[in-house]
């Protein structure tokens, strides 16, 4: 029966359907046929408003783009996505952009290109930072537009004449981070505009898979995978410390000074698990470094483990915080918990006694390791 099951799910998903945690199928997603009307949505915005598919109704064209926060892709095109609203806006083309994942969907080892996740909160934080002047709407909770268009992946793009039949659906352009060639989406809105026939009017679309709400069962797996990971704790000397801080690797470093009798420090090691489960496959690691007299080590280790921080752990073999402080960064004014970003050759990006802001590490993270796969 199990052989006979999995067989029939890997049949499935080569066919083109997604196969739940219980086994159940869904119908494969296909992109909306070429002349097809579009599809009506009620989605909330960014800005706290609902759209609906009239609320563009003027537009000689209407350009619906899906994409999304945490996709290296979808940041990648950002910037052009942006550039093609300012060429376009005045010239009767209404852009909008939504957001088909759920967020309950995506692993944390998916989102180590970004500084947020897909939650409609997370979608305001990211609209106002890159200055979003388009509708930026979210379709995660019942995904019916996003399933009604039928995307495929994050970007994915579907271009509307004035009659609101499909005349385009594919990719944005031909290279994400590398020189342009075809610039399809753009040819398209000119063709409408000039009232010609779309040049290409199918293109293959790249990026990264839609989060659908039935692949939930996955982000359980990978929870529950790492967190039987193994945590271990070993001593470290001054040397060691300095060594650390001259960080001598190509990785970016979080060392993160705590202690057992410090509790905002131990709360805070669960958000550090999170940053490390984030960002560990790219060139970074986390440190933390306990003040925690040596004799207390397996006090240490149960904490860690009950935060399964299965990082690079240490205890200081000293009970001297200054000559910690002198090895590790001669700013640190003392308390704890005490967080440090070292770069590769020593220089501190960040520093922050007291508890940290999870987004502010987050993005200091992925402002010196890159949004897009050109940043490897």
């Amino acid at each position: 029966m199990w052989q006979r099951t999995t067989w029939l799910s890997i049949l499935l998903v080569l066919g083109g359907w997604s196969v739940s945690a219980d086994g159940a199928a869904s119908k494969p997603v296909t992109p909306l046929e070429l002349g097809a009307a579009a599809p009506d949505f009620a989605l909330p915005g960014v800005d706290g408003k609902t759209y609906r598919l009239s609320d563009f109704a003027a537009a000689k064209v209407l350009a619906v783009v899906f994409t999304c926060n945490h996709c290296p892709t979808a940041q990648a095109y950002e910037e052009r996505l942006i550039q093609l609203h300012v060429d376009f806006k005045d010239r009767g083309v209404a852009l909008v952009a939504i957001s088909p994942n759920d967020p309950l969907a995506v692993r944390l080892d998916e989102l180590g290109y970004t500084d947020v996740s897909d939650s409609l909160e997370e979608m305001k934080i990211r609209a106002k930072d890159r200055g979003f002047a388009f509708p930026y709407l979210y379709d995660g909770d019942t995904q019916a537009a996003s399933k009604a268009f039928g995307v495929l992946a994050t970007p994915h793009v579907f271009i509307f004449d004035a009659a609101r039949k499909l005349r385009y659906q594919g990719r944005i352009d031909d290279s994400d981070v590398n020189v342009v060639k075809s610039h399809d989406a753009r040819n398209a809105i000119e063709a409408l505009l000039a009232g010609r026939p779309v040049p290409v009017a199918t293109t293959r679309v790249f990026g990264c898979s839609t989060k659908w709400s039935d692949k939930r069962h996955t982000v359980a797996e990978s929870l529950a995978k790492w967190d039987a990971e193994q945590v271990e704790v070993q001593t470290i000397d001054e040397a060691g410390v300095r060594s650390l801080v001259q960080n001598d690797t190509k990785n970016l470093r979080v060392i993160a000074v705590w202690a057992t009798w410090c509790i905002p420090c131990v709360e805070e090691l669960a958000e550090l698990t999170t940053i490390n489960r984030m960002y560990r496959k790219r060139k970074f690691e986390l440190i933390t470094i306990s003040l925690d007299d040596p004799k207390e080590r397996d006090t240490v280790l149960k904490r860690l483990q009950e935060k399964h921080v299965s990082s690079t752990n240490t205890i200081f073999a000293s009970g001297d915080r200054d000559k910690l402080a002198e090895a590790l960064d001669k700013q640190w004014p003392g308390p704890i918990p005490y967080t440090v970003l070292v770069a590769p050759g020593g220089r501190i990006l960040y520093r922050k006694h007291d508890t940290f802001d999870p987004l502010e590490v987050k993005k200091a993270i992925v402002g010196f390791l890159g949004h897009t796969y050109a940043n490897r």
